[in-house]
Formats: structure tokens, sequence, C-alpha cells
């Protein structure tokens, strides 16, 4: 019997894309062929070594309508061209040609839904581009052999929308054995509040920002995207930058990042309720914050929330306003040591239970039923 062969399909550089590196370094781990098909972006350094195939499609186009069509007829001919078993689209950007090519092949398609990518806040905003993308959507998800997406939440939205089950594979970081020093009594001297992930629309970046004169800290930005030149420009209009108060590193690989999260003294996980798919997010972050052991200030909504009365990790905001995150951040870093610590002993006690460790058994379980479908 040969090897399953596995195929996903992703539009983000593969360097920086965690949740996938997870998913196919788990499956590779687990006897399967893995191949992972991305973007290469004019920046984009050599990849990383994984224990899995990685394959890159460089477009003329850099955004836009016309990257779209690029992208997706380039990957239609390169997936063409090649054999697997069963076909993932990571999704519904690159979802049309990887189930075109699952039909031609009579394989099983499957979709994943890292988010509703119906309801982010660059199609909210655009009602014809979102039709367009319901109707895409509306196409695909009944004809997924396996859905699945990264929290109950969301899960249920598509559940309701196309009455069909959604299985859930949360987007936690895997815990490595390292031990964690005890919890600081407070807010170590020197260290600061760090956000990690894109510089988007939807993710409360700007008032972040507004609030940071009135903090006492600092903040490091990891990540780059739509709003970097906006945000920098933001910065430094108000002082942030020559004052060292707001450095912004842009991409970070995940090693060199997790580092940098380990050295943090607060994690920031906001979003501004600019559609559904941000609503009802469940972000990686929130994770990597938490097996880092800090504490965090985190947008009050319902996953969140339902996570922090669990484990109280978190201190939550019920708005962005930048007087309630100043007042928010400034609790934890100077004015109530005994919370912070409360906080830090918090997270120590709940990395062990939420892990990858833990979802990725419910993964190998899904993908070894769908292939088993298929060599039944």
């Amino acid at each position: 019997m040969s090897t399953p062969r596995l195929f996903f399909t992703v539009t983000t550089d593969l360097n920086y894309d965690q949740r996938m590196q997870r998913i196919c370094g788990s499956l590779a781990e687990a006897g399967y062929e893995v191949c992972l098909v991305g973007r290469q972006w004019e920046n984009s350094r050599p990849l990383t070594p994984q224990p899995y195939q990685q394959h890159r499609l460089r477009c003329w186009f850099q955004r836009g309508k016309l990257f779209y069509l690029e992208f997706n007829l380039r990957l239609f001919l390169y997936l063409l061209a090649q054999r697997a078993t069963a076909w993932c689209a990571i999704d519904l950007d690159t979802a049309l040609p990887v189930w075109l090519r699952a039909q031609l092949g009579g394989q099983p398609f499957i979709y994943d839904a890292h988010e509703l990518f119906t309801e982010v806040p660059e199609v909210v905003a655009r009602p014809a581009v979102q039709r367009l993308w319901r109707r895409v959507e509306a196409f695909i998800v009944p004809r997924a052999a396996l859905a699945y997406t990264v929290g109950p939440a969301l899960a249920q939205v598509f559940e309701q929308r196309y009455n069909r089950p959604f299985e859930v594979i949360r987007n936690i970081s895997r815990l490595t054995e390292s031990e964690l020093p005890p919890a600081p009594r407070a807010a170590p001297t020197g260290s600061y509040i760090l956000y990690q992930g894109a510089l988007n629309a939807g993710r409360g970046l700007e008032a972040l920002l507004d609030a940071m004169p009135q903090v006492a800290g600092r903040l490091v930005l990891c990540g780059e995207g739509d709003l970097s030149e906006a945000l920098r420009a933001r910065a430094a209009e108000r002082g942030l930058l020559a004052s060292g108060q707001v450095e912004f590193r842009g991409f970070v690989l995940p090693d060199a990042l997790r580092e940098v999260t380990r050295h943090a003294a607060i994690g920031i996980m906001l979003l501004e309720n600019q559609g559904l798919s941000y609503y009802y997010s469940l972000a990686n972050k929130f994770f990597d914050y938490l097996h880092a052991g800090i504490p965090q200030v985190v947008v009050d909504f319902p996953e969140y929330r339902a996570l922090n009365d669990q484990y109280d990790v978190a201190e939550t905001v019920p708005d962005l306003a930048p007087t309630t995150l100043a007042t928010t951040l400034n609790r934890l870093l100077r004015d109530d040591p005994a919370r912070y610590q409360q906080l830090a002993e918090n997270c120590r006690r709940a990395r062990h239970l939420v892990s990858w460790q833990h979802e990725e058994k419910r993964l190998l379980a899904l993908y070894a039923r769908v292939v088993e479908s298929r060599e039944a």
C-alpha cells in the first residue's frame, strides 16, 4: 500500500504560517507524505527546513483581484501535474482550484477554514466583493468531504449556514518540554508589551498606539500587514518611535518569535467588531502568550471570554478606547503587582491543559477517517 499523499494550499508565506507548520508537521510525523503550497513574496526569505515538502508560487501581481486570479490559475496548473490521496484548501482564496483538482482526480476535497473569510473586515467593507465570496463559500463548503475550523463559535456559524458538521481543530501552539521559572511578583523591569501578528485593519492597533503615551512601558510589534506604513507614521507622529517607546520588528521567524514572547511582560490580543470572523475568532497568539507564562490584555469576545472564565490568564477590556487600554495595561505593569502575579501563576497551571499535543490527536483522527474511506 502506497503512502497517502496530502496537498495543502495557502496564500501566505510558508516561513511564518505557524498554524500550517503544525498541521503539516504532525501529519508528516504520522507517516503521511505532505506538500504545502504557498506564495513567493518579493521579500521572501529562503524556505526554512520542515519535515514535509514545500512549494512557492511566484506571481506578477501582489494584491487585489488580479493577484487572486493569477494565483488561482497558477495554483490549478501546478496541482494539475501533481498526484494526491486528498486535497485541502485553507480558506476560500485557494478553494476553487483545489476543489476542481480533487474533482478531476476523484479524490476527497477538504476545507480548512482558518477564519470566516466572508466576514473579515477587508471583505465586509466591500459589499460586492462580499457577495462574490459568499457565492464561492456556498459552492465550496457543501462539497467538502471534511470541513474544520479553529474554534467552536465559528464551527457553529458554518453549521447553521450550511446544515453540515464542522469539526474544530484549535490553533494552539505546541507546548515545549522546558518548565517556566516561578511566576514573578510583578511585571519584570525592562520587559515590554508584545503584539504579534498581522498589522491589518480591525486589530485595535491604532487605539493601542494612541494609548501608549499614557502607558508606563514600551510596546514591541512583530509582524507586517496592510497597515504597516500607516501605523509607523502614526507612531512617529506621536513621538513614540523617537522616544523608543514603540518598536516595529517586522516579520520574525517562529523560533525567534517564541524567544521574543518569553521575555515580554504582557501580550496583546485586541480586535474590533468589524465582522463575525473577528468576533468569533480564536487566535493562536492567545495560546502563545499563555504558554510563555505572560498575562495578556484581550478583547471581551466570546471565545476569549470563555477561555478566560475557565483559566483566568488575562485582563479583558470592554472597549478599545485609549484610556481603557492605558488603565488596563498600567494596572498590570505598575499598579497591581498581586494581580499580575496571579495571572502569571494561572498561565503556568493552564499551559499543560491546552496545547497542540492535544489538538493533533483530533487532527490525525480526522485525516485517518478521510484516507480510510478513500482506500475502502
